[in-house]
């Protein structure tokens, strides 16, 4: 059978303010696509990698705790998303460099590869993740 899923479309992720998560995401690279459109709305903005994330505009405070992450009762649901980079050690310098705060690592996995979390400005968790090349 021929795999009928053949990528991720798109990652949908609830801020409450359009420029701060822009801002941030631009920090990765990530550039506004189009909106705020539709009924919820929804911003879209994209990366060069051909990752799109979908800001939904409808948390309706600035500051709430993350209800996956911060909570004592753990309850499904998806808790991060993690992008691959090239070089962790230069994304970290310019997380840090524009003040964002490494929430957890650097850490290492069996494998060599290293990666470390952050939180968008909403609460979201967003690791980054460096791999070693496979080898030949």
């Amino acid at each position: 059978m021929a795999h009928l899923v053949t990528s991720i479309a798109h990652i949908g992720i609830r801020v409450h303010d359009l420029t701060r998560a822009e801002a941030f995401y631009a920090l990765l690279g990530f550039e506004h696509v189009m909106g705020p459109v539709g009924p919820e709305p929804v911003a879209i903005i994209s990366h060069p990698a051909g990752i799109e994330i979908n800001l939904v505009l409808n948390a309706p405070a600035a500051d709430t705790p993350n209800v996956l992450m911060d909570v004592p009762v753990k309850k499904p649901g998806i808790t991060h998303f993690a992008l691959r980079v090239t070089d962790l050690e230069a994304v970290q310098a310019l997380l840090e460099g524009a003040g964002v705060t490494v929430t957890e690592g650097p850490i290492n996995f069996p494998n060599g590869g290293r990666a470390f979390f952050v939180r968008d400005p909403d609460g979201n968790v967003v690791e980054l993740n460096w791999a070693p090349k496979a080898a030949s």
